[in-house]
């Protein structure tokens, strides 16, 4: 019988079996398993057990808090960050079953569902090759899934670390703020009639029921939690910190090639004040997308979390593999209230998801391997993935069954007549 248990049991052995072969990759072929990206957390984990900075190895741009985490690669193993993210990783699939569970699905769905991410390879690949995207994912999850149980506290706090870790979850502060609603926590607000004589008593009332308490409390412990350990790592850093964990990626230019539309003319402007120019062009783009989708579908938390992170992903300046980890850990928990769950349209979606990456790929082998020119392949191959992603994006849309994460029956599943967002 499929049980959650043996799902993540599954997740867990599949996930060691990579990582031990890595092993064995990277010590008996030219290519080698073990992300880059590894051996730059070892390195800077390595200075900072020195008493040195982290920011001593160039490209470290992430919060030193990590590069403290992985200390344990210098003086104990240098796998141990591999097992660290490994075991991130399953704590992601153990929360997505937690958490079907409790919006009324039996143990069978939740393991089905979690399965989506514990025994997904290309999930496993990226944290078995040192990755640490799932540290993240970890902190996002667990704090969703504290506002799910209404434990504001602890989810705002978990929130804070989230951001510090990795600046992209700011963007869930939206429709943390749009669910976190006192209608929807405070069931008194609910069942009691409105005593407003007035039209503007109504009016006033709506404008301030926009801060109670459920807010104030997320916003003043999660920028809490966030500014403390900023602080912290700004005391022992300084102004480098700042620069190379968060300015970093606001201004960041990547002329290598990436799935973003955006590489070819980022690299041909890489050293012009053009370049400062199509920085805001990526950006605004993204920012209005993200924030429309963060506010209309904000009542159901998951949903508004997944669609924000996509177009995030799709629309951004830089794009790797890595970034897909971002939404595919929201996907097990809305799918199941999407009428597309049906095999042959499933399998059509994520035909044309593989398939546009698939002609990308294709021509950076033959730039990389082969040597040849195809920087404009590489560019319209972007751009197909940039269409494919939208396109994949609203059939989603169009097809999702919006489910409060409040005020809505647990146990409410995916049916032709449930009320979408308009």
């Amino acid at each position: 019988m499929l049980t959650a248990r043996n799902v993540l049991i599954g997740g867990l052995l599949l996930r060691a079996g990579m990582l031990l072969y890595g092993l064995w990759q990277d010590a008996n072929m030219t290519v080698k398993y073990t992300d880059i990206d590894y051996n730059v957390f070892t390195d800077a984990a390595r200075f900072v057990w020195e008493g040195g900075s982290p920011y001593q190895r160039s490209t470290y741009r992430y919060t030193p808090l990590l590069a403290w985490i992985l200390t344990p690669n210098v003086w104990l193993h240098p796998t141990f960050g591999k097992w660290l993210f490994v075991a991130c990783d399953c704590v992601v699939g153990a929360l997505i079953a937690l958490i079907v569970r409790e919006r009324g699905m039996g143990d069978q769905k939740a393991a089905t569902y979690s399965a989506l991410w514990l025994l997904n390879p290309q999930v496993a690949t990226i944290s078995t090759r040192g990755s640490a995207e799932s540290v993240v994912c970890a902190a996002v999850m667990a704090a969703f899934y504290a506002f799910q149980r209404k434990q504001i506290m602890l989810g705002s706090m978990l929130f804070g670390l989230a951001v510090h870790l990795k600046i992209y979850p700011v963007v869930y502060a939206l429709p943390l703020l749009v669910v976190l609603d006192r209608a929807t926590l405070d069931v008194r607000s609910v069942t009691q009639p409105a005593r407003s004589k007035s039209h503007s008593r109504n009016t006033g009332n709506r404008l301030k029921g926009l801060v109670n308490a459920h807010r104030v409390c997320f916003f003043v412990v999660s920028a809490g939690v966030f500014f403390l350990l900023s602080t912290a790592m700004y005391c022992m850093y300084g102004q480098e910190f700042v620069h190379e964990t968060y300015l970093y990626h606001v201004a960041r230019k990547d002329h290598r090639h990436n799935y973003s539309m955006w590489f070819l003319p980022i690299y041909l402007t890489f050293r012009s004040p053009a370049s400062a120019v199509m920085g805001l062009l990526s950006f605004l783009p993204q920012a209005i997308v993200v924030s429309v989708l963060g506010f209309v579908y904000g009542r159901d938390l998951y949903f508004a979390a997944f669609a924000q992170t996509f177009a995030f992903v799709a629309y951004n300046k830089v794009c790797t593999a890595q970034y897909f980890m971002w939404y595919m850990c929201f996907l097990p928990v809305i799918w199941p209230y999407n009428s597309q769950r049906l095999v042959v349209k499933g399998l059509i979606l994520l035909g044309v998801w593989f398939g546009s990456q698939a002609l990308y790929l294709q021509q950076a082998y033959r730039l990389e391997f082969l040597g040849e020119n195809t920087f404009a392949q590489l560019w319209i191959a972007g751009l197909a993935i940039f269409v494919a992603n939208n396109w994949i994006l609203q059939q989603i849309i169009t097809t999702q069954n919006i489910v409060p994460l409040f005020g809505t029956s647990s146990h409410q599943t995916s049916q032709p007549s449930a009320k979408k967002a308009q």
